[in-house]
């Protein structure tokens, strides 16, 4: 089962995850970061770079990117790459060399999946992915449908969620039609999940994600297969949870040693 933890705020939650991830780099230096792209971590990159203003060093951390969008110019700003530098590579001091993003290039774009799965082996895999939920219920760009085995490989977005990304684009017509993202496998392999929800809008998601059945249909389901996962929301995106109080109950009753 999940730990779900529920505040008042998701600036609050995201306190709490930036001072795990930065007593992990603490106490690892190396360690190995997952990190994902949209609005909902930006509360948590934030949180983190000020930890690393506050003196927290992780220009030894390394990070993995779940996803990238196929066939968008290099340089452009709503590019994964240019997201991941521009809000967490910067501002928590990463090695830029460390940093690593999907090739959504066209050229090569066939074998873009076997060369990520490779580089995640290679770097020893991920010590805490961050991740969000679309409204479709989608961990990266996993869509429903999508196999818990699968691997890091070019998947066609749904409609929905290219609506949903519109708005960091001048139209829907500029959102691309395809992306390479982490396969719900991939994701599994990480030692330690944290899916980040906040908001109404999410909250249905959630509920199927954390207590509903473990489908296809709801590739957030996924996480209930992992040992370690770490849910962290605000009060709207657990509006829909039917064990919501027991859940509040168990966090103001946790004891302290225990962490996330």
């Amino acid at each position: 089962m999940a730990e779900v933890l529920v505040f008042d705020s998701k600036e609050a939650g995201a306190a709490v995850v930036a001072d795990h991830i930065a007593a992990l780099v603490r106490r690892v230096p190396t360690a190995t970061l997952g990190v994902a792209t949209g609005s909902t971590p930006l509360p948590v990159y934030a949180a983190l770079a000020e930890r690393a203003a506050a003196g927290t060093d992780f220009t030894r951390a390394s990070a993995f990117a779940l996803d990238e969008y196929v066939g968008l110019p290099a340089g452009h700003p709503e590019s994964y790459r240019s997201v991941i530098d521009r809000e967490v590579t910067g501002p928590l001091g990463l090695d830029p060399e460390h940093v690593r993003v999907p090739d959504g290039s066209e050229t090569g774009i066939e074998t873009a999946g076997e060369r990520y799965e490779q580089a995640i082996i290679a770097g020893g895999g991920v010590d805490v992915q961050l991740l969000g939920i679309g409204t479709t219920g989608h961990l990266g760009f996993n869509e429903p449908g999508s196999s818990f085995a699968s691997l890091t490989r070019v998947k066609t977005l749904t409609e929905q969620t290219r609506r949903d990304n519109a708005r960091f684009f001048d139209s829907l017509n500029d959102v691309p039609m395809h992306c390479v993202t982490q396969g719900l496998g991939t994701i599994l392999r990480a030692r330690h999940l944290v899916l980040l929800a906040f908001g109404e809008g999410k909250a249905e998601a959630i509920a199927g994600a954390v207590e509903g059945p473990v489908s296809a249909s709801m590739p957030g389901s996924a996480i209930q297969l992992h040992p370690h996962v770490t849910v962290v929301l605000d009060d709207a995106a657990a509006s829909a949870l039917q064990h919501r109080d027991y859940y509040r109950w168990s966090q103001d009753h946790k004891p302290a040693w225990q962490g996330i």
